[in-house]
């Protein structure tokens, strides 16, 4: 058990404006206080399973209150294993790998590529591929090992917010699928434009809280899970950019390339249809392009 004065923190006010004027959201539905590492990987199936939610009345921003404090997020995620997100690296490529095309038009000179939260390093593997000069940063002590053994990339072992890294630097940085998971995003952001040469780019990937997949889902919607603390509205995620130092230059839908198998592996009622190893071979072989229009993928020069 964890203990809630030391682990958990309250907030009085917005993490993204600072305004006193917020309200409760959705009641949690999950123990807080039997948080654990495993609950928080990349591909947990914890679906329906959010934290107390408040709700900002100024900037429509949603977060978890109470919240982990960032040394005890940072903890556990330092101990997370996930073989199964490398499992996937083909179809998580092709992710990138759109990202990535996006970012060489806006930076044909390419230069420095800063990952954060870079997994396994399947993102900065493809941009050293296509020319860039690449560096990220990951806290699982298991990813930094497998980004070295297989593909040769040095990555620095902690959290975003606390490392020194060198300032007006890199070309570009990808938040892809972070700021869900951190519960201070205005310093994040900050930090990420510290590290950003002037006209520097930012790439961000993360859900929106208002789109049709959550009308229709509702509780259940995929990304209510124990990791993610944070949860964006078109104009709270574009505040926090003003406010941080960016101008954003464009905004669009994320979509996600997975195997069958990766999709059966979430719905465990589906478990028979990969338990023989011949067919669960033949699964991984087939990628499904998921368009579902509930994450934003957004472009924004440092000012």
């Amino acid at each position: 058990m964890v203990k809630e004065s030391t682990q958990f923190e309250h907030f009085s006010r917005c993490p993204v404006c600072e305004s006193k004027d917020i309200q409760p959201f959705r009641e949690r539905t999950f123990d807080i206080k039997k948080l654990s590492e495993e609950q928080i990987k990349i591909t947990d199936s914890e679906y329906g399973k959010a934290w107390d939610l408040s709700q900002c009345i100024h900037c429509s921003h949603i977060f978890a209150n109470p919240a982990p404090t960032q040394d005890f997020i940072q903890s556990l995620y330092s101990k997370t294993e996930d073989p199964l997100y490398e499992e996937e690296a083909e179809g998580r490529g092709k992710n990138f790998k759109r990202i990535l095309s996006r970012l060489g038009r806006i930076h044909p000179e390419k230069g420095i590529l800063f990952d954060v939260g870079a997994a396994t390093g399947i993102l900065l593997n493809i941009a050293r591929q296509r020319g860039w000069q690449v560096a990220g940063i990951e806290p699982s002590g298991w990813a930094v090992r497998v980004a070295k053994e297989k593909y040769g990339i040095n990555l620095c072992e902690g959290d975003f917010e606390s490392a020194q890294l060198a300032e007006n630097n890199c070309t570009a940085v990808t938040l892809i699928d972070f700021i869900e998971h951190i519960s201070h995003p205005f310093e994040a952001l900050t930090k990420t434009n510290t590290i950003l040469a002037p006209a520097g780019t930012v790439c961000l990937v993360t859900p929106d809280i208002q789109s049709w997949a959550v009308k229709i889902a509702g509780g259940k919607w995929w990304h209510f899970r124990p990791g993610h603390l944070a949860y964006f509205t078109k104009h709270s995620i574009c505040h926090l950019l003003t406010r941080t130092g960016f101008s954003v230059i464009r905004i669009k839908r994320y979509s996600w390339t997975f195997s069958i198998h990766y999709l059966l592996t979430r719905k465990p009622k589906l478990g028979f249809l990969i338990r023989n190893p011949r067919l669960a071979s033949f699964w991984k072989k087939i990628p499904i392009k998921l368009a579902l229009g509930d994450s934003f993928e957004i472009y924004a020069k440092k000012e």
